[in-house]
């Protein structure tokens, strides 16, 4: 880590236009490297010095020499440091940071060159050029910026008070244009935030925002749907120098690992539709569980929106689309400031003290960053054997009183506060039964404090957000704050978005700029009753209405009654069996909603085998039922790519082609003989190339009139003939 002299220096330096950085970072985005270096052959990949984007871009480095140039308009440039139109000098004068290859950041040789900024005047550069510019061109209307991440991100080594004073000083008002920023947590530390009010850019600099993509894949059986999903959908998630490399015809392997992978990282998600698929497996709904509930019943304190009756209640159970919609809303990506609370983790509601009476137990716990208790009495309950509730409350009656079948707050309080609390849970610190003072994370097990005056059982804990005043529970849960001293909150009653807003700032909940693509791919969606599982959700799959659009919808759910909206970075893919359902008869709410590819079979991706020129052979197949049929029962080439010997062509007419053309023609064997070559208008019995056809005889007596219908029973040949299907 680099420790700087923080001092002002007055020296002249020179810097470039930020804007004209950006522009030029921007060419490279839209070239690749490949194609940068052919335009602008006379700058080579550096072997050192590179430059990090102050935002979220395409490539976490690009070349400095270049870069500077090309903002500069300058044919050629010095790399490196050492002249103050040296590319490195000016890029780090302007507030970017200069690293190698891997990104990691070069050393700034202040002693050697007196043109390199240093001190607060580096450290008001880079907040200007990587926080306050980017949030005026995105729009922001205010821009937080942390201390601690800040002193990392420059290498400084234990050097946050000046961090702090470069943020709010004078000169960096006047440098950002900024007004007085709001600061919260301790005067110099890595957790002080400074939050400024900005005012927007008059010429925005466009964000990337990629399309959203509601794709359905749609054909006949066996045309490649299932490859083309995945390879939609890693396209989708991946940039273009990412995907390049598996888009090679020899690459199907990769690509479906790459599927896998992105599937295991929950950024694909996979669900199959089917006739009796509902609303409430879909997006929320209630289900049935013996669960205990996570807090004690109390006064005020109602815990689920059914009662429990017969041993079960029901509870909100969220479904594939709700939760892959919230997974996308809340992904940061690299944004630096977006941050997000652990919504897996449980809350505990905690009293440090009586409201007036006991003020200076709560003041210190805010300022030392502690959660205290006093119930459990003066033992020390640190063996880990109190792990387990049935031992602290042995313990208590042994050392204290007998409780027997009562319940004892001594113990429930001690439990939870010692056992159930786990390091990274979430307390409210309360003040009465509406107001909420502090939040914060637990950040230690728990410790007996002998030496304390008072509440020996202690932990400690980052706040996160305080305020001396309060603000109202209602913000992020509906039910009044018990009496208790400690006590989980229910889970299904925390408004989440509600939380961060207050703990975290308004901008927490809007969707980040650099969230990563996710996707949900629906297998056979036209098999399930489209408006029993989308219900009112359907509207919010266009893209103008997802979150942070124009024309931004959001809607309350019936089970939860929470606020709904569908990200912009989620992107669906569905597919479609026309075999099963034909396109007319999809929904037509749906249709809209969705770009339509249809993939149908291509004979030309097939390969001889054992001298049978399979080409032939399909293209013969589906011309005949499409003659027979329609276009949209034809078979898929995907059933024949595989066939490596006449065996494996054998079997797949055997096991998959014939039964599936019995299927189409609903057991009518004289079409499907058609489709193969097999019919013949002669009568009596007939040997062909798949399929034995035998004459049956009519049953005595329904054959004297000599008017009986002529009847076939159709067999399977052992060994199969291609040659009639070779034949138009």
């Amino acid at each position: 880590m680099t420790n700087v002299d923080i001092n002002d220096q007055e020296s002249s330096v020179v810097e470039l236009d930020r804007r004209a950085v950006e522009e030029a970072m921007s060419i490279y985005d839209e070239l690749g490297p490949a194609e940068f270096g052919e335009r602008y052959p006379q700058f080579s990949a550096p072997r050192e010095f590179w430059v990090r984007p102050s935002r979220p871009r395409k490539y976490p480095v690009y070349p400095s020499k270049a870069i500077a140039a090309i903002a500069r308009e300058a044919t050629l440039l010095n790399g490196g440091w050492s002249h103050p139109l040296s590319a490195g000098a000016l890029l780090h004068n302007t507030g970017y940071l200069i690293v190698d290859a891997n990104g990691r950041l070069h050393p700034v040789p202040w002693d050697q060159y007196a043109h390199l900024i240093n001190g607060v005047d580096w450290i008001r550069a880079y907040a200007l050029t990587n926080y306050i510019s980017p949030a005026r061109e995105r729009g922001d209307a205010r821009v937080t910026i942390t201390a601690g991440i800040l002193h990392k991100e420059l290498g400084l080594n234990q050097n946050w008070a000046n961090v702090c004073q470069a943020l709010r000083g004078k000169k960096f008002l006047a440098y950002a244009s900024v007004p007085a920023p709001e600061e919260l947590g301790p005067e110099h530390s890595t957790t002080t935030k400074f939050t400024y009010t900005l005012t927007p850019s008059k010429n925005k600099m466009p964000q990337p925002t990629p399309p959203t993509t509601n794709l359905i894949l749609y054909g006949p059986p066996g045309t490649g749907k299932t490859y083309k999903t995945a390879l939609e959908a890693v396209q989708l998630c991946l940039n273009a120098n990412e995907m390049r490399p598996l888009l090679d015809p020899d690459s199907r392997d990769r690509l479906m690992e790459t599927y896998r992978r992105l599937v295991a990282e929950k950024r694909i998600e996979f669900v199959t539709f089917h006739q009796s698929y509902s609303y409430e497996e879909f997006v929320e709904g209630l289900r049935p569980t013996t669960e205990p509930l996570e807090s004690m019943q109390g006064e005020d304190e109602s815990t689920d929106s059914m009662p429990a009756t017969g041993g079960f209640r029901l509870s909100t159970k969220d479904g594939v689309f709700k939760r892959i919609c919230e997974r996308a809303r809340l992904d940061t990506g690299s944004d630096k400031e977006k941050t997000h609370l652990d919504r897996q983790r449980p809350i505990f509601k905690m009293a440090l003290g009586q409201k007036r009476i006991e003020k200076d137990r709560i003041i210190e716990g805010l300022t030392k960053g502690l959660v205290h208790l006093g119930w459990g009495g003066d033992i020390d309950w640190t063996d880990s054997k109190f792990d387990s509730g049935a031992e602290v409350r042995k313990e208590w009656e042994e050392k204290k009183y007998p409780i027997g079948s009562n319940r004892e707050a001594n113990v429930e309080m001690l439990f939870a506060f010692r056992s159930q609390m786990q390091v990274g849970d979430y307390v409210v610190l309360s003040d009465g039964r509406d107001v909420i003072r502090a939040f914060g994370r637990v950040t230690s097990e728990y410790y007996y404090d002998a030496s304390a005056d008072y509440h020996p059982h202690r932990r400690n804990v980052e706040w996160i957000w305080t305020n001396p005043e309060g603000e109202p529970r209602e913000l992020f849960y509906p039910n009044y704050f018990r009496r208790q001293t400690i006590y989980r909150l229910n889970k299904d009653l925390i408004n989440w978005d509600g939380l961060e807003k207050l703990v975290l700032g308004a901008e927490a909940t809007g969707p980040a700029s650099t969230a990563k693509p996710n996707v949900l791919v629906i297998d056979e969606i036209n098999r399930a009753n489209i408006s029993k599982v989308f219900g009112e959700l359907i509207t919010l799959l266009e893209p103008d209405k997802r979150l942070g659009c124009v024309n931004e919808i959001k809607v309350t759910l019936p089970y939860s009654n929470a606020l709904f909206g569908m990200p912009s970075n989620l992107h669906i893919i569905g597919t479609m069996n026309t075999a099963d359902r034909s396109i007319a008869l999809l929904d037509t709410a749906l249709r809209r909603r969705f770009e339509f590819q249809e993939l149908m079979p291509d004979p030309r991706l097939l390969k001889p085998v054992d001298d049978i020129d399979l080409t032939a052979v399909l293209s013969t197949i589906n011309a005949r039922i499409e003659y027979l049929f329609d276009g949209e029962h034809q078979i898929g080439h995907a059933y024949f790519i595989g066939c490596k010997s006449r065996e494996d062509l054998n079997n797949v007419m055997r096991y998959k082609v014939i039964p599936l053309l019995a299927e189409y023609f609903y057991e009518d064997w004289s079409k499907v003989a058609a489709i193969l070559g097999d019919a013949h208008e002669s009568e009596g019995d007939r040997e062909g190339g798949f399929l034995d056809r035998k004459k049956l005889v009519a049953p005595p007596g329904l054959s004297a009139d000599g008017d009986e219908l002529v009847r076939y029973t159709w067999s399977v040949r052992k060994d199969f003939d291609f040659s009639k299907l070779l034949k138009r």
